[in-house]
């Protein structure tokens, strides 16, 4: 989760009739009833939705999609780096020059921050228009830290599209606050960034999002390109674990939480997480799995695979239970969020030291902050080993804070290109 003591990006919204013209220009032009695709119905996918997994497209690759999209898949979501992706094509060039022009009179940061929200919503209405389905669409990362213009704009995208618009909140302590605000308005988020089942447990017990995720193959990835084994299994275990304990708190809610196995990276998993409420597939994990799986599927959700440490990994210089287990701790955390309620970053940090999780939102320096980021999607263990060991860092932290930081950079990649086309 995101450090404590990162100060949030001073983003203004702009007045309300500014705000009614942003809206007017995002909607100009479509029309949701009109080049929907028509597909076909797929036995081989229906099995899979039959074991009572839904099934996302990971992309926001409109070409791309229409290759794989059936009647069995019912939403896509799309990132930082994906959004990026489509618009550094250039072909929403022309677009972030007219609405430069409908933001004339704000500040540069105002504008950059209010196109790439418009370049959101436009793509993500582009793909609610083609198939049908639901579209999530992420805050800009400026807003991570930032309660009050996370809330604002997660409005703002519902108003814009309420029948199709899951809005994506990062987990941070910010995050967690600004989910609990929207879901109290009855405005679906996607909580995204997660990778254990304790980061979702937290997570649903205080905010009750509508959809959590475990980004399984990064875990696989964080243990074998650090040498701590093989990878196999890591993501999969987090996520059934996952599943279990968010499937148990939503038994008391009034609308379930409801769990994602993201990061997908091979066919094989699609089988293995077969029973998980829903798949964000990357467009060519899904056609590897189309093309390699027999379609012969069961539900794995009671499973608990295995993980193996390589030879001399200390367990304690790991602590992979983190992953998937719930401490004491954190159900103490989760039930004081829920009776407490705190309303800033702050609190939420404060009371999980005083839980005894103070891993869940480690305070770091600017200089470990620098150090995560050059890192890149995953972290070097080796370097965060002892604060492992110490309890002070843990994986699923590292990993969420690595994240963040790669969303931020491909935020700032799409921020440069609108600056260079607004001048």
């Amino acid at each position: 989760m995101s450090p404590s003591n990162v100060s949030a990006t001073q983003t203004r919204q702009p007045s309300a009739s500014v705000v009614d013209k942003v809206h007017s220009f995002i909607l100009e032009g479509i029309d949701l009833r009109s080049n929907r695709l028509s597909p076909a119905s797929d036995p081989f996918w229906k099995g899979i939705r039959d074991v009572g997994t839904e099934l996302w497209l990971d992309t926001g690759d409109l070409e791309g999609a229409e290759k794989i999209w059936v009647k069995e898949f019912s939403a896509l979501t799309t990132n930082n780096t994906l959004l990026n992706t489509e618009v550094q094509k250039g072909i929403y060039d022309e677009i972030v020059k007219k609405a430069a022009a409908v933001l004339s009179g704000a500040d540069l940061q105002t504008k950059v921050v209010e196109i790439a929200f418009i370049l959101n919503a436009r793509h993500g209405l582009r793909l609610a228009q083609r198939f049908g389905g639901k579209v999530s669409v992420e805050l800009h990362t400026d807003l991570s830290h930032d309660i009050e213009n996370a809330v604002a704009y997660g409005r703002r995208f519902r108003k814009i599209c309420p029948e199709h618009f899951i809005v994506k909140v990062p987990l941070t302590p910010s995050g967690l606050v600004a989910t609990r605000i929207l879901r109290q308005e009855g405005i679906p988020v996607n909580f995204t960034l997660g990778f254990s089942a304790r980061h979702n447990h937290v997570a649903t017990a205080f905010a009750g999002p509508s959809y959590v995720n475990v980004f399984l193959g990064r875990l696989g990835a964080y243990f074998a390109d650090n040498a701590l084994g093989d990878g196999k299994n890591v993501g999969e275990k987090a996520t059934l674990a996952s599943q279990r304990t968010v499937e148990e708190l939503s038994r008391r809610a009034q609308e379930p939480t409801r769990q994602i196995a993201a990061s997908m990276r091979g066919a094989s998993q699609i089988a293995d997480l077969a029973g998980v409420d829903v798949y964000t597939m990357p467009l060519k994990v899904a056609a590897e799995g189309r093309k390699s799986l027999d379609g012969k599927w069961r539900s794995r959700r009671a499973d608990d695979p295995q993980v193996a440490l390589a030879s001399g990994v200390e367990p304690r210089d790991v602590r992979m239970e983190t992953l998937w287990d719930i401490s004491p701790a954190e159900r103490k955390l989760s039930e004081a969020y829920r009776t407490e309620r705190p309303t800033s970053a702050d609190q939420v940090v404060r009371m999980a030291e005083d839980a005894g999780s103070r891993d869940l939102f480690p305070r770091l320096s600017k200089e470990d902050q620098a150090q995560i980021a050059s890192d890149g999607k995953i972290p070097k263990h080796d370097r965060w080993r002892e604060r492992v060991r110490k309890g002070e860092l843990a994986v699923d932290t590292l990993l969420n804070l690595a994240g963040l930081a790669s969303f931020t950079q491909d935020q700032a990649a799409l921020d440069d290109r609108i600056r260079r086309l607004i001048g």
